[in-house]
């Protein structure tokens, strides 16, 4: 790619690393600009305690640590090294934490990082300032430590400075420059313009005010935390060293700790939320750093209790100092990366700590190089949030809500508790009259099961339960959902899917040059197929079906995973294609189960018999007096239809429906059974089974791949992984997604998801494994809490495996 003119606004370590990355990829004409003096301009960096630890339920934010863990590790300044592998180690207090640190183990296991669980006396061995009747148990992870903010950003800027970089202390960003194209054209400064082909915005907790200027709502929220150092320790006396002891913290209390020479710094998450307004903070320079906030001893007072009893030897000290250091928080605790929708070449890193700013540095520079990250970027992407997600009320709620449970033990199932309710389909008031229970998806209200259904759960239903981490957030009531969708027919709301028109007369030759399937189809015709990137690795799986054309423009109606691919469809639709996210104003339900058909025909005069609308076919119909547009797909593997109309017409659909089924005992049914019948039938899902990290062949896909814009085979490469069925006959081996799978005592690949299949009678388990290991038949165990458990490579699909219930029905 030709080198490109950028501009990095903010010097702290995000856009240290982004200039750094970008200079050693060739881009060398980069100038870093700060309000304040570099390497300490004031912000976030400057005061940041530098605790990094990389284990974390997120793929992406672990790979992103271990980056920064392996870079800053290679660097040093004048002043030391930029980083300290004094370790990590994570204390319990209490058997629920206990077993979570043995989760976090089999996460950092699949990435290949060293960590073990070890007892009381271990933990004392490796810190001997606790108290060992206090805890039992930590979790131990060698080549975690402290990275000297400051020294990295001194590193990096001289580095990318050696390579041509230029670097402006002292320079306020005032404005953007526009082309008359719309794009960046540079920056207005307090020391003049500076021109520009790209501006990339890392400007920390000012990042707000920055991205304004190019018409850009950033989703992120500052808050305040607590930071305090202790006088000097007596235990520590004479410690020349800055650190010894490895970085401790106690999640069960919302604390942290680290050595300060014969000092502790203890940083507190366990007070009330503080979020400040960017308003409130302009000053970007002087003798008080802008991101420091003044010390609320009040706030201190019970974390202060609770260091004491974990630390016996600070009763012996005082707070010497303290400070509310302010950062950002996002609605999900992901970072913000990505290019502006309104202004091409305006990009945006923020909402990043310490903890994972070299690699986020790695994954901007990436993209605008390359075009593609090494390091699945989906969990970061700013344009990730469904329409209410970057809304100020909802981000400041949820960046709170961020902070309180920062350290808070998180179920894979847990949903937000507030604010919800926010998005409902328009039968909502129908869902509760079956006394739905109900998750939160992208903010909308989605039934996992109906306890209406109570009294056709079986004793074999029972009988399926799982252990007790997979048994939360679950229901033998799931079970009879199950059976009434294979036996009969269930409805299943569906509302929650993304769904998007493309139209146009160029709409055949867009969608021809971004998926992997041939769009030139008769009217009618619905292609699954994927998006790829250039290096033939997954970015979406999606669903196309031809409509009728409509005033001589063509239309596909597209189920796509979410806003990401809304964003990627608006901004490369040519302009005689139109992008449309119908999903806020309409609503979805799958008819699902052989008697599917029996209910349809009885309240709508289209042919719905399976030679005028077979298997992959849609249509444009009525049912009763509702227009719907109807595809006979089925997520679940039965006879069947998703059926779509305007939000206005949704609850009489409901009803329609559910009136037509009573005499074919009709059944709501909800997620949690939608999945294991998805699983049953090996039926992949986009962020969960496959993700950017792997190709169409590796994920069990290449049939999908025939024609449009399929990546030649020299691009894509041999396999690397295999995506793997697993099933074990004991429901409480279920699992729930992000364990490790070992072969011969080694890690060897990660589950991606995990249920009970209640029609096969068996516990599921998707899984990424070494292609050697992919063979039907072969004996793997599945980490879960420390233990094994025995599973094994089963062929798929389990259900249904010549396609007869959806094809022949």
């Amino acid at each position: 790619m030709t080198q490109k003119r950028v501009v990095v606004i903010g010097a702290g370590v995000v856009g240290a690393a982004v200039a750094d990355e970008l200079t050693e990829r060739g881009w060398t004409d980069v100038t870093v600009l700060d309000a304040g003096p570099i390497p300490t301009p004031g912000g976030s960096t400057t005061h940041a305690p530098g605790l990094v630890f990389r284990a974390s339920g997120s793929r992406m934010m672990t790979d992103l640590a271990a980056y920064t863990v392996d870079k800053l590790n290679t660097l040093s300044t004048d002043e030391g090294p930029c980083f300290l592998p004094v370790g990590g180690l994570e204390v319990a207090t209490t058997p629920e934490r206990l077993a979570e640190l043995h989760r976090r183990a089999g996460w950092l296991a699949t990435h290949g990082i060293e960590a073990r669980v070890v007892g009381p006396e271990e933990c004392v061995r490796l810190h001997d300032l606790l108290d060992p009747d206090a805890v039992l148990g930590g979790l131990h992870t060698p080549g975690d430590g402290l990275a000297k903010a400051v020294r990295a950003v001194d590193a990096q800027t001289r580095r990318a400075e050696s390579r041509g970089a230029t670097l402006r202390s002292g320079v306020e960003v005032t404005g953007l420059l526009r082309g008359e194209d719309g794009r960046v054209a540079g920056v207005e400064t307090t020391a003049g313009e500076i021109d520009a082909d790209v501006v990339v915005c890392c400007a920390g907790i000012w990042g707000q005010k920055v991205a304004a200027m190019a018409g850009m709502r950033l989703p992120l929220v500052p808050l305040e935390h607590q930071l305090a150092t202790t006088t000097a320790l007596p235990a520590q006396a004479g410690q020349t060293a800055e650190a010894v002891r490895p970085i401790l913290r106690h999640q069960g209390e919302d604390l942290y700790y680290r050595d300060a020479g014969e000092k502790q710094m203890i940083g507190s998450y366990a007070h009330r939320p503080m979020p400040v307004s960017v308003h409130d903070f302009d000053d970007w320079g002087g003798d008080v750093m802008p991101s420091v906030r003044p010390w609320t001893p009040a706030d201190f007072e019970g974390p202060w209790k609770a260091s004491q009893e974990l630390l016996p030897g600070l009763r012996e000290v005082e707070v010497e100092h303290g400070i509310n250091g302010m950062f950002s928080f996002t609605s999900d605790g992901g970072p913000l990366v990505g290019e502006s929708r309104d202004v091409p070449g305006f990009w945006v890193a923020e909402a990043v700590w310490v903890t994972h700013s070299a690699g986020v540095g790695r994954m901007v520079a990436e993209l605008l190089v390359d075009g593609v990250s090494t390091i699945d970027p989906a969990g970061a992407d700013v344009h990730r949030f469904p329409p209410h997600g970057d809304g100020p009320e909802f981000v400041s709620a949820r960046g709170q809500q961020g902070f309180v449970e920062v350290y808070d033990i998180i179920h894979p199932h847990q949903s937000m508790d507030d604010p919800r309710p926010l998005r409902l389909p328009p039968f909502a008031d129908r869902q509760r009259e079956l006394d739905a229970v109900c998750e939160s998806a992208s903010g909308w209200e989605r039934p996992l099961w109906y306890g209406a259904n109570a009294s056709l759960v079986t004793e074999a239903d029972e009988a399926a339960r799982p252990g007790e981490w997979a048994a939360r957030y679950w229901s033998p009531i799931a079970g009879a959902e199950v059976r009434a969708t294979r036996e009969g027919v269930a409805l299943h709301d569906l509302s929650s899917l993304t769904r998007v028109e493309v139209a146009g007369r160029g709409a055949v030759a867009f969608l021809d040059g971004l998926v992997t399937a041939k769009m030139d189809t008769p009217v009618g015709r619905v292609t699954y197929c994927l998006i790829l990137d250039e290096r033939g690795r997954v970015l979406s799986d999606v669903t196309v079906a031809r409509l009728a054309p409509r005033y001589g423009r063509d239309r596909f109606l597209l189920g796509v995973n979410g806003p990401r691919d809304v964003d990627l469809l608006t901004r490369l639709a040519p302009d005689d294609v139109t992008v449309t996210d119908l999903t806020p104003g309409t609503c979805c339900i799958g008819l699902w189960g052989p008697k599917a058909r029996a209910v349809i025909e009885s309240v709508s005069t289209d042919d719905w018999s399976n030679e005028a609308l077979r298997y992959f076919r849609g249509t444009e119909a009525h049912v009763g007096m509702v227009p719907v547009t109807a595809l006979r797909v089925s997520y679940v593997g039965e006879l069947g239809y998703e059926l779509s109309c305007t939000a206005d017409l949704g609850r009489r659909l409901w009803d329609t429906l559910m009136e037509a089924g009573r005499e074919h005992g009709i059944v709501a049914a909800g997620r949690t059974s939608f999945t294991s019948m998805r699983l049953e039938k090996g039926y992949r899902a986009y962020g969960s089974e496959m993700t950017s990290d792997h190709t169409a062949e590796e994920a069990g896909l290449a049939w999908a791949v025939r024609g449009g814009r399929g990546p030649a085979p020299e691009v894509v490469g041999e396999p690397r992984q295999r995506l793997v069925c697993l099933t074990s006959p004991d429901p409480r081996a279920v699992v729930l997604g992000h364990e490790p799978v070992h072969a011969g005592g080694e890690c060897v690949g990660y589950t991606t998801i995990g249920a009970w299949g209640f029609t096969v009678g068996r516990a599921i388990a998707y899984a990424w494994v070494p292609p050697q290991l992919a063979e039907v038949g072969t004996e793997l165990s599945v980490g879960s809490f420390g233990e094994a458990l025995p599973y094994t490579v089963t062929a798929e699909p389990l259900y249904d495996a010549d396609m007869a219930r959806v094809r022949n029905s």
